[in-house]
């Protein structure tokens, strides 16, 4: 089979292994200037992986260096968490406990990613096709006592702020 050119629509993953806790916060923070980022406005990022794999460990290091100081739980039960930090809304969502995707619509939640506020989805499959499709995808899996972070840009939004991102 002949070599396939590359496609500029498709990134290729960003892997980076986490050691622990502090590391995947500081993952987290490491994302802050992707938010900060001006196309940042109505940015979708999906957060995915196996419980207990670091999603909102990382959501709290993200809002933390962009200068929150209250508590980051996760919205497992809330199903949303909002929170206004340097003057942007972000939205916290965790669809985990839906049953059908059609609870999607029934709580009115699409208004959130109507407004140009940056939303960090977690178990966003649990509420398709109605979720929005992610800029950024990120996903977490536990690797032997730590973690490992694959990131990839999936629009040219995603790719713009992801270029921010300190490393």
């Amino acid at each position: 089979m002949p070599d396939m050119p590359p496609n500029p629509h498709h990134d290729a993953l960003l892997r980076l292994d986490l050691a622990d806790a502090a590391a995947t916060e500081a993952f987290g923070a490491s994302l802050a200037p992707v938010l900060a980022h001006p196309a940042a406005t109505g940015l979708v990022i999906w957060l995915s992986g196996d419980l207990g794999a670091g999603k909102t460990t990382t959501t709290r290091g993200l809002l933390r260096a962009l200068g929150h100081t209250g508590s980051v739980k996760s919205p497992t039960y809330t199903l949303l968490e909002p929170y206004v930090v340097s003057r942007m809304s972000v939205y916290h969502f965790d669809f985990y406990r839906f049953n059908a995707p059609d609870e999607f619509l029934e709580a009115g939640l699409e208004e959130y990613f109507a407004d140009g506020g940056i939303c960090l989805v977690e178990w966003a499959d649990k509420a398709l096709p109605y979720v929005p499709q992610p800029d950024i995808d990120i996903h977490l899996s536990v690797a032997g006592t730590g973690r490992l972070a694959q990131i990839q840009a999936l629009t040219e939004r995603g790719r713009t702020c992801l270029s921010a991102r300190q490393t």
